[in-house]
Order: structure tokens, then sequence, then C-alpha cells
């Protein structure tokens, strides 16, 4: 029945495909970077640092291409899809990983920080994004993966300017869907919880369900064989939180109170 078929067409080769992880440098982009390279898939690194991305690349057996940029920089995105259609001839999957992410309290909140945060985590994926639509439109196929956050589904402590970025993200994920999937163009939104990276370093608290970059990497591949438009992980903990987006407000915020003891 068309209502239970994946909303994308999955993927579970990965010989041949050409992948480029943008925030390829740390965490769930350099352990996706490696699990994809080795099932055979060519792989191009993406991030600020290219001392981190060639350190990647040699992980990866040393074939990822390696090329430095910077998502608060829209022409970036040009230089580096051009390069890398002269290189492969094609593009079959971007994925979006680049972040940044800073535990701000509202009486925290300065204009500096807040543009810092939503230039990265929303307006430089919407640049590049903007930058590979065209590509995939010509096509009639590709992709395009967007990594958001579990923050992005309701306020929570200390995400004052993080979770606003990701809600806008996931909203852009679905409407992007409702434009791309006709025209052949998978669109793939994934919201992680708690992994353990240089960013969730920063938090004081307790996380729960953390998960190791290289478990997220292989969670996102899994989604990417079902055809998930959500993939989201690790799903004890990612349920609940979707579950909690549906009790009243006052039971909401009073739950989230305890939940963190913030």
């Amino acid at each position: 029945m068309g209502f239970l078929r994946p909303l994308n067409p999955p993927i579970r080769r990965w010989d041949g495909q050409r992948v480029w992880i943008v925030g390829a440098s740390s965490g769930i982009g350099a352990a996706l970077a490696r699990a994809l390279a080795a099932r055979g898939a060519w792989v191009a690194l993406s991030a600020r640092r290219r001392e981190a991305l060639e350190d990647i690349a040699a992980a990866c057996g040393g074939e990822a291409l390696v090329e430095p940029m910077d998502v608060t920089c829209p022409e970036d995105f040009e230089r580096v899809r051009e390069r890398l259609l002269a290189a492969w001839g094609r593009l079959d999957l971007v994925v979006f990983n680049a972040g940044t992410y800073r535990p701000l309290r509202a009486g925290e909140l300065t204009p500096q920080a807040i543009r810092d945060t939503l230039h990265t985590n929303l307006l430089g994926i919407m640049d590049g994004v903007a930058a590979v639509v065209p590509l995939f439109t010509r096509q009639g196929r590709g992709g395009v993966a967007l990594v958001g956050s579990v923050a992005g589904y309701g306020g929570l402590p200390k995400a004052t300017v993080y979770g606003p970025g990701k809600a806008a993200l996931i909203n852009f994920a679905e409407t992007l869907y409702l434009d791309l999937a006709p025209a052949g163009v998978s669109v793939f939104l994934v919201n992680p919880g708690f992994v353990a990276t240089p960013l969730t370093a920063q938090n004081d608290f307790t996380m729960p369900a953390l998960m190791t970059p290289e478990a997220a990497a292989e969670a996102m591949l899994a989604g990417f064989a079902r055809g998930d438009f959500e993939i989201h992980f690790p799903r004890r903990f990612t349920m609940v939180l979707k579950l909690l987006r549906l009790l009243p407000r006052r039971l909401y915020f009073a739950l989230i109170h305890r939940l963190t003891g913030l």
C-alpha cells in the first residue's frame, strides 16, 4: 500500500556512491565518513580545519577527498561543489552535519552569541542546500541529509539559541521534502539525542542515553537503508521526548524541570 512505502528510496548499497559530508572533522561526521568509506562509498570531507580532515581521510584509507570550507561563507559551497563535480562527475548525497553549540540560559543571551549559532546551524545549512538542490533536480536523483537534534522537538534548558535553530531546521527539512520528493530527490532529517562529541563535552549535567559517534553513524546508515524521512536515535530517549510534546504545556514544563533539574 502506498502509505506504507518508505518516504525516500532506501540506500542499502554504498559502493561507488558519491557522498559529501559537511562537518566531517570530528564526532558524528567523522564516524560517518569512516563507516561509509568502509562500505565502498566515495567520500568528500569538509570543515574548517584541514589538518583534522586529513586525519579523517587517512582513517578512511586515504581515498577521501579533503575540501576545507566555512559554512558561513555561501560561496564556499559553490566552490567545493564544482570541485567535486570535476573530480566525480556527480553527487549522490550531501550530509549537512556542521554545527556549533553553546549552552545559554535566557539571561546569557547576546546578539553575537545568537548570530554565531544561527549562522552556522541554520543559515549555513540553508545556503548549502541552495547550492546543491538545482544539481539534484537536474539529475532527477540524489539526496540531502540535514543533521538536526532532539533539542528542536521542544524547549529545553540551556538551549535558548541552539534549540530554536534546530526547530527551524526540522521545519526546513519538512518543507524541502514537500518540494523535492516529487522531483526524485531524497530528504533525510537526522535528529540525534546525546552523542559524545567535543560539543556535548561542554554540558555540566548527566546526559541520558549517551551514544558514541560510531553508534550514531550506524543508526544513520540504518535509517538510510530503511528510506526513513526522520532518522532519530536512540529511540528509547527520542520517543520519550516525542511523547512529552503531546502533553499540555503545564505538564510539559513541570516534567522538563524535574527531568533536567534545571
